[in-house]
């Protein structure tokens, strides 16, 4: 289907028409083998959004044993107050290994032969929906992760308490359930902003290369046409008035952000290369971004999602043609925006 910008740039009469029931598709008997698979996982989910919602970190019993190193009591008081919330980030971490299994399965079920990639989402919508749901908790969970520093900082001081404790000869009982090993990984899981995300575009990207049989188009077109088929679905009132629960449109466009992401590292030129010969400031799936009449999701949704992603793309591994274009579109954004101050460009984006 070529490039993913092309695709949504494209008049509406050329992008696959048909109704993808994120509210009520449910499984047939062919899909249901996955769809247990996933659903297991996807129950989880909304928990893991509630903790991670509700995480408040230990900041004050930390201050207060680093200002009072001498202090036993306090070095107690922060130990135990760190240690619950290291074994949730665990949780936090070990889910994100079963959601890169479930987004495995359900790539493997969206792209395998005989049919195509439109066909197979048309036919499948179950899965589609689950892949979607997905995309969704991804998107929040990043939010919510990259707007709590006190993710990182607790993490911080109990690897610097354990090391420390190590060079004293000293064995503490919570390095049973995070064990060095375990430690590490969860360090470089959490140092990535949107950790959630780098694990979905990793696992994407490898499912890609270890399926050499697979043409990589069908992998790519599966995503571009999802993209395609929210825009659809956003763009017809036939389609739109079907909608029984408003919050689906924002989570069409977080569906349509999360897959161009997806695509943009798994086809070998990206969404966003020079070489792609696409204009992306001016191309009308931006204009889409800016016209769309839902005047009040669409501020949010730029605000909450669109920029995040933009600035995420800028950090990793885009070349130096990609990085200039979507400097140019955040900027477009920021002048179409009017509450664009409340979210400035970062002034750290490579240059």
């Amino acid at each position: 289907m070529g490039n993913l910008i092309k695709v949504l740039g494209k008049d509406l009469e050329n992008c696959p028409h048909f109704f993808l029931d994120f509210e009520n598709a449910q499984p047939t008997e062919a899909e249901t083998a996955v769809w247990n698979q996933v659903s297991a996982v996807l129950e989880e989910a909304h928990g893991i959004l509630a903790e991670l919602q509700s995480y408040n970190g230990a900041g004050q019993e930390i201050r207060e044993a680093i200002q009072n190193p001498n202090d036993l009591q306090l070095q107690e008081k922060a130990w135990n107050a760190v240690c619950p919330l290291v074994a949730k980030l665990k949780r936090f971490y070990e889910f994100s290994l079963r959601l890169e299994n479930a987004l495995r399965s359900l790539l493997e079920a969206l792209t395998s032969p005989p049919y195509a990639p439109m066909q197979h989402l048309e036919r499948e919508q179950a899965l589609a929906k689950q892949f979607a749901e997905i995309l969704h908790f991804t998107l929040s969970f990043d939010e919510l992760k990259m707007t709590n520093p006190a993710i990182q900082n607790d993490f911080s001081y109990y690897r610097r308490t354990i090391s420390r404790n190590r060079l004293n000869n000293q064995q503490l009982e919570a390095e049973n359930e995070v064990n060095n090993e375990m430690a590490n990984r969860m360090s470089l899981f959490y140092a990535e902003a949107t950790p959630m995300l780098k694990t979905l575009s990793n696992a994407t990207t490898k499912f890609v290369s270890e399926n050499k049989t697979l043409p990589i188009e069908d992998t790519t077109d599966c995503l571009s046409t999802m993209a395609c088929v929210c825009r659809v679905m956003l763009e017809t009132p036939e389609y739109r008035c079907r909608f029984t629960n408003t919050d689906t449109m924002l989570f069409c466009m977080r569906v349509m952000v999360g897959v161009i992401i997806l695509y943009d590292h798994v086809h070998p030129v990206g969404a966003f290369a020079k070489t792609s010969k696409i204009d992306v400031r001016d191309s009308e799936f931006f204009i889409y971004f800016h016209t769309f009449k839902i005047e009040s999701i669409l501020a949010t949704f730029t605000l909450q999602v669109i920029l995040p992603c933009f600035d995420f793309l800028l950090r990793f591994e885009s070349s130096a043609s990609t990085e200039i274009c979507i400097r140019n579109c955040l900027f477009s954004l920021r002048l179409h925006d009017h509450k664009s101050d409340m979210y400035p460009i970062q002034e750290n984006i490579r240059k």
